[in-house]
């Protein structure tokens, strides 16, 4: 267990980095740009694929007993977690993760920035909250802890972020825009709707949980 929480302490501090302006800005003069990005990178998925074998390797210490009932409760809520997810990453986004330009998005259509402005982040958190329920011992408690935490304090330092690279002015006008779904597109709907399927499908065989109770 002590692995397990020695990974959690560096995938904290590994975040915390960039959210000291002038550390960031320092290691930034002393590298140059690009080798921040790269370097920076590369620690975070190190770290994630550390916190990964640190939980895999955890040992079981029971919190909660597990009940059947508890499944139903990720069943429903990665529905939405996997549809948000698809739908934040294909949608222009100037205000949060995004994988489509941000110069392509259309204040006057919006989609679904117009509703949730952190789509993919929500997933997330989503997601660990999902599996919260049925997972009740301290490893599993203590990962999704983790990723929920992040899903609920990711807008606050994203808004920070961005509303600095934005200006006041930008950053508002954006936030406060049109609250509408009008742009929103299908695809990314009905991806998300077959990610949901796919891991619904493959998750006895790699996880070795069946997602419906018996």
């Amino acid at each position: 267990m002590t692995e397990l929480f020695c990974a959690i302490a560096a995938f904290i501090l590994s975040h915390a980095i960039p959210a000291i302006k002038s550390l960031r800005a320092a290691l930034i003069r002393a590298l140059g740009f690009k080798m921040y990005v790269t370097l920076y990178s590369m620690m975070s998925v190190g770290v994630l694929v550390w916190l990964g074998f640190a939980f895999a390797n955890a040992p079981y210490v029971e919190v909660w007993e597990f009940r059947e009932w508890t499944r139903w409760v990720t069943i429903v809520l990665m529905v939405p977690s996997c549809v948000l997810l698809m739908v934040g990453l294909f949608s222009p986004n100037p205000l949060s993760l995004s994988l489509k330009s941000a110069d392509t998005f259309d204040a006057s259509r919006p989609g679904i920035v117009g509703i949730i402005r952190h789509p993919v982040i929500w997933a997330i958190g989503l997601w660990a909250l999902a599996h919260m329920p049925p997972n009740g011992d301290v490893a599993a408690l203590s990962l999704f802890s983790l990723l929920l935490l992040a899903g609920l304090s990711g807008p606050k330092s994203l808004d920070s972020k961005r509303r600095s690279k934005l200006g006041d002015e930008n950053w508002i006008a954006l936030a406060q825009g049109k609250k509408s779904l009008r742009g929103l597109k299908i695809w990314p709907l009905i991806s998300g709707l077959a990610l949901y399927a796919t891991l619904f499908h493959i998750h006895e065989g790699i996880i070795g949980v069946a997602p419906l109770p018996y």
